[in-house]
């Protein structure tokens, strides 16, 4: 099975790292996922043994209790939970989305704060921009926080928050312009917000029966004249929409990474099955149509590998644009859900079957053409970029 990133990026400390990191899924996760999925959420403590090995938050700074290392291992641990249909540990929110906010936006105060704790496993992060009536549009988000002496008073709610049930601290996308900017447009509006979850007027919502992803845990949350310190704005007042811009082409390449990974996954799946059921006396994968549509997903899976190849080599470098970003996570996202349908045909009935893994790699499949931003709004972010 191939396991992600072609060998030719790894050097020989990468892939002792994915093999540690790979023993650490089939010892601490695999066993123990299906009770997950009917929980809805995974243990915290898998958390503190991830950090207590230097699976979380790998690219963060030694200073911080990182280990330094570049986004090639964050793809490692992200291919390795997606390789074992392990999707409940959603390590990469909390290591590769909310940690890259706080180390390259926040205050030298909130990097001590949170950083060593999260690459530690103590603290779990989570990251609030979805609202019930606004989906992709974040300038029109309602959640407001306003002034009051030292505190900032939060009023508002979101919805689909990943890590929503496990999180320690949520940063939390709001309404708080820069002082005199009230009638600035609603982009120069936004700030983002660091907010405990022992903060006062913080209440985490029900848990949400999703249809895939059934052990990662994804809540309400509720802002009920939230008190914080003044000094939780993360960065500048009215720069949360920038800071977003910046850091959401490292979000969106860590979904195409998993993408590619299901996606060659549900092809390798698909291939063990044909060889061995049988049908009009001969395996089915002696059929032609079989034999096509196994070329046409394989095909697929090694042209994604090899864009998001190419997109990693450029993050690690600095290189990555926005766009080629959007590029990869539609056309990923995408491509994957073509596959993963073919491999659920090709399973006939058993396909439809929860207990078979190429089931569950369909139903996990389908969000990740909508979050981290949805297909269109991807397409639309390219467009600007090129006309």
């Amino acid at each position: 099975m191939n396991a992600g990133m072609h060998d030719s990026l790894l050097d020989e400390d990468l892939r002792a790292f994915r093999a540690s990191f790979r023993k650490f899924v089939a010892a601490e996760i695999t066993p123990f996922h299906a009770q997950w999925e009917k929980d809805g959420v995974v243990p915290r403590a898998l958390y503190k043994k991830a950090g207590d090995l230097g699976f979380l938050c790998t690219t963060l700074s030694p200073a911080y209790g990182g280990m330094g290392l570049d986004f090639r291992s964050s793809a490692i641990v992200c291919e390795e939970l997606t390789r074992a249909g392990a999707h409940g540990p959603f390590f990469s929110l909390h290591s590769d989305v909310v940690a890259p906010y706080i180390e390259h936006h926040g205050s030298e105060a909130h990097r001590q704060k949170y950083l060593p704790k999260m690459a530690s496993g103590e603290l779990i992060g989570a990251i609030a921009m979805t609202e019930p009536g606004t989906g992709s549009d974040l300038q029109a988000i309602r959640t407001r926080a306003v002034v009051d002496g030292e505190h900032l008073v939060i009023d508002g709610s979101k919805t689909f928050i990943s890590n929503g049930l496990l999180c320690d601290f949520v940063l939390v996308a709001c309404r708080l312009p820069d002082e005199g900017a009230d009638d600035a447009p609603g982009w120069q509006q936004m700030s983002l917000v660091l907010v405990d979850a022992d903060a006062p007027g913080f209440v985490r919502g029900k848990k949400l029966d999703k249809v895939g992803l059934k052990a990662q845990d994804t809540t309400e949350l509720h802002f009920e004249s939230c008190r914080v310190p003044h000094d939780n704005v993360l960065g500048a007042r009215g720069q949360g929409f920038l800071m977003l811009m910046t850091e959401l082409a490292r979000e969106r390449l860590v979904v195409a990474v998993g993408c590619v990974a299901a996606a060659r996954a549900c092809l390798d799946m698909s291939v063990a099955y044909v060889k061995d059921r049988v049908a009009f006396g001969k395996p089915l994968s002696k059929l032609q149509h079989t034999r096509f549509q196994i070329a046409e997903m394989a095909t697929e899976v090694e042209l994604g590998e090899a864009f998001v190849d190419r997109c990693i080599q450029e993050l690690t470098a600095g290189e990555l644009s926005t766009e080629k970003a959007s590029m990869a996570k539609w056309w990923t996202s995408e491509m994957l859900g073509r596959v993963a349908d073919t491999g659920v045909q090709l399973h006939g009935g058993y396909g439809y079957m929860h207990e078979y893994p190429i089931a569950r790699a369909w139903l996990d499949a389908r969000v990740q053409r909508i979050y981290a931003g949805t297909t269109e709004i991807m397409k639309e972010i390219i467009a600007r970029a090129i006309l």
